[in-house]
């Protein structure tokens, strides 16, 4: 009888301490965020000379940025259309890289070829170098700044998040877009309103992370925000079609046009995506099935979204609420491309430490954070969309969190 007391009493005092999350404070999070980064950073050395066949001969290989430059140097040419053409776009991208490399497609805006095109007047490697650092330049004091833990130290976790060192050592885009993302979001909070919708227009280089914004401005009813983030995206398209001319736009918009049978034929390993769309063909599901799901998840987002936009709540719950939704309400997004769920624990662990967690939250937080890091292999072994269901708990979370500020708003 003692013995079963005792290991009620055990059972019982495991679970309130997971419940509460106490044992995560700043010391433990930075800590154990530092041994995450130098695993990552000893995994990043080893898939670098993995990739470059060091350990064993191997086909060639390149990163994500080769796609960016082959474009640009496409663009900085007498036709800059030739970017979004398959084959004048694989052979620029093995001319700069090295013969027989894997082709990644190029179906961005030509606003994107603005940046890629002075990029590709350099040499390969100090181009890769320069957009990969400027662009974590950029994401590092946004990331510290939202989680806000105090001290130079508090830079580690920012540093550490799983999706942040995958686009690093991919060479992708991601550290950038949740640079724009997490700094428009801060400006906003900072009732910096017209230079927050500069930096969330800027955003447009990747349209389709921006699906929600402006159900977010006008719900929240942002008008400056708003206004100025609209005049950013038609100054964009403008400059870039001054630049590269309508024809580099009808290209881009007839490759766009047929990209979804890229993405829905597999070429693109289902394993690696991380929304409605990506986990409905991961189980099976015909593409016209997954694209129904895809836009059901897309209207449920953005109902969220005009909900929690409307409450009197925090702006970190609101920001978590968007950037959980706008992952929901995409069809593209990959494993690397939840650096905005980085940026939705950063903003609900600072509301937590000012609020108060609600219970679970803290573990949860902790989990989520470790997501990318297994997502795309969990999905390949076990067929489970990790990466999805991780966006799923962000956007409970959050709406929770509004839903708290709400009542607590209502009953004063």
């Amino acid at each position: 009888m003692a013995a079963a007391a005792d290991t009620t009493a055990t059972r019982s005092l495991l679970s309130q301490m997971l419940r509460e999350g106490d044992f995560l404070g700043r010391a433990r999070v930075i800590g154990w965020s530092g041994v995450l980064l130098a695993f990552e950073l000893v995994a990043l050395v080893f898939l670098v000379l993995w990739t470059h066949n060091v350990f064993v001969p191997g086909p060639p290989t390149t990163t994500g940025f080769s796609s960016f430059y082959a474009a640009g140097m496409l663009a900085n040419g007498p036709a800059p259309w030739l970017a979004y053409d398959a084959a004048a776009h694989h052979a620029a991208q093995q001319a700069a890289t090295q013969p027989g490399v894997e082709h990644f497609v190029f179906y961005y805006p030509p606003i994107f070829l603005l940046l890629c095109a002075p990029l590709a007047h350099l040499p390969y490697l100090p181009a890769f170098l320069l957009f990969e650092a400027a662009s974590l330049a950029l994401y590092l004091p946004v990331g510290t700044r939202i989680l806000a833990l105090g001290g130079r130290a508090g830079w580690v976790p920012v540093l550490a998040f799983p999706a942040a060192v995958w686009t690093f050592g991919l060479g992708q885009n991601a550290l950038l877009t949740a640079a724009l993302l997490g700094g428009g979001m801060l400006l906003l909070e900072r009732r910096r309103t017209a230079l927050a919708g500069i930096v969330l227009g800027l955003q447009c280089y990747k349209p389709h992370l921006g699906l929600l914004l402006p159900v977010a401005l006008l719900a929240g009813r942002e008008w400056r925000a708003a206004a100025s983030a609209a005049v950013t995206v038609v100054l964009l398209a403008g400059l870039s079609l001054a630049v590269f001319g309508w024809p580099c736009w009808h290209a881009y918009l007839a490759a766009f046009a047929k990209s979804g049978t890229v993405y829905s034929s597999g070429q693109v390993s289902f394993a690696a995506f991380v929304t409605p769309f990506g986990a409905a063909l991961l189980c099976g599901a015909r593409p016209a099935v997954a694209e129904a799901v895809q836009a059901l998840a897309a209207a449920l987002a953005a109902v969220a979204v005009g909900w929690a936009w409307r409450r009197p709540a925090p702006l970190p719950a609101r920001a978590a609420v968007l950037y959980a939704a706008t992952l929901l309400a995409v069809p593209l997004a990959l494993f690397y491309d939840m650096m905005p769920v980085g940026l939705g624990i950063f903003w609900l662990a600072r509301l937590g430490r000012r609020d108060g967690f609600l219970p679970w939250e803290r573990l949860t937080l902790a989990l989520l954070f470790l997501t990318p890091l297994a997502a795309r292999y969990v999905a390949l072994g076990l067929h489970v969309p990790l990466g999805l269901l991780a966006v799923i708990a962000l956007l409970a979370l959050g709406l929770a969190h509004v839903r708290r500020a709400t009542a607590a708003a209502t009953s004063r």
